[in-house]
């Protein structure tokens, strides 16, 4: 018997290699990464305010800029994966305010160690988180008008529950309540390194960021945060528990805007009712501009803790410029258009070149 004829060659001549076997050269590979133009747009911003404020690169302004960056990028993180997940929150602004007024109000009230008053504002924070996850998959209706009803409700329980137990618009002082050196020092100390102060925010902050990168990266529950950002009912169809999944989600903000909300209260010893408002639009305004998808199903953690830098060197820019605060908006309307145009650019890119 004869042996059997090789395949015939290729019309075209050419050897052809299954696509999945090539491998993708590096410059595809950073071109393919959501946080690219937000860091295109760092650096912009960087160059920008060394020119215009003289002591923006000083040493003390560093740190200066990274605690106005932490602040906001410790909630970013969290809301970037929510998005990712194809969600938003609306009240997390509201929710951190909450927070850090039921560990002042309980503590106060109850004359118990403040650190009784974290762990039950920790317990009301997750539950309020699992209730927003819990009513998104039950009604089915959008996440927009769920958490703005969460929203409105936080915000008029602040205020209410606030003026009906202190009588006022803030909290008592529980500088002087037994566990709140300790509590301080791990939500609200400070530390210098070669010179400049740096706030413990700035740990939780890095630390959130590399967690939260771990998880979207290297985990299962990271692979269904993406599925279900891609398309509930295919996630679904392949195995992903999307309910747990969306009201996990919806927890870790909340984990995050009770790690804010401590931070908040253990500075400055006493809380404002109203804060908050307005700061969900600032999250998820930092996680845009990180490469996240309105949409969902794309996005990074890295990206949003780039997000937030460019937040903090813009705010505290403009201080050193000298400049009228009021521009703040103005930069942060154009950085959020710029970075948007620059993301679908670069995704039209990488999409072409496959």
């Amino acid at each position: 018997m004869s042996a059997a004829a090789p395949p015939p060659a290729p019309a075209d001549g050419l050897d052809h290699v299954d696509e999945r076997l090539l491998r993708t050269s590096p410059t595809k590979k950073l071109l393919a990464r959501p946080e690219l133009g937000s860091v295109v747009g760092a650096i912009a911003v960087f160059v920008f305010f060394s020119v215009a404020a003289d002591s923006f690169l000083k040493a003390s302004s560093l740190g200066t800029v990274l605690y106005a960056a932490s602040t906001i990028g410790i909630m970013a993180v969290p809301v970037a994966l929510l998005m990712i997940g194809g969600e938003f929150d609306l009240s997390a602004g509201v929710l951190v305010t909450s927070s850090a007024l039921i560990s002042s109000m309980f503590s106060y009230q109850m004359t118990a160690n403040v650190w009784v008053g974290v762990g039950v504002s920790l317990l009301v924070t997750l539950a309020i988180g699992a209730f927003n996850g819990f009513m998104l998959t039950r009604t089915k209706l959008p996440s927009f008008i769920i958490t703005l009803g969460t929203f409105l409700m936080l915000t008029g329980l602040n205020l209410g529950f606030t003026k009906l137990i202190s009588g006022t618009v803030s909290t008592k002082s529980i500088a002087d309540m037994e566990g709140f050196p300790s509590a301080k020092k791990l939500f609200a100390s400070t530390w210098t390194v070669g010179g400049v102060e740096l706030k413990v925010t700035i740990l939780w902050w890095l630390a959130l960021v590399a967690v939260a990168t771990w998880i979207l990266l290297r985990t299962r529950f990271g692979n269904w945060i993406f599925a279900v950002g891609g398309g509930s009912d295919a996630a679904r169809a392949v195995g992903v528990p999307v309910y747990k999944t969306k009201i996990g989600l919806y927890m870790g903000v909340a984990f995050c805007a009770w790690i804010a909300g401590q931070h908040l209260l253990f500075s400055f010893d006493v809380v404002q009712s109203g804060e908050g408002v307005g700061n969900e639009l600032i999250y998820i305004i930092a996680a845009v501009i990180g490469g996240c998808l309105i949409t969902g199903g794309y996005g990074s953690a890295i990206g949003s803790a780039v997000g937030a830098f460019i937040f903090g060197m813009t705010g505290k820019g403009i201080v050193y410029a000298e400049w009228n605060p009021d521009w703040f908006k103005f930069f942060l309307g154009a950085m959020l258009l710029l970075a948007t145009l620059l993301n679908a650019w670069i995704r039209k890119r990488v999409e072409a070149t496959k």
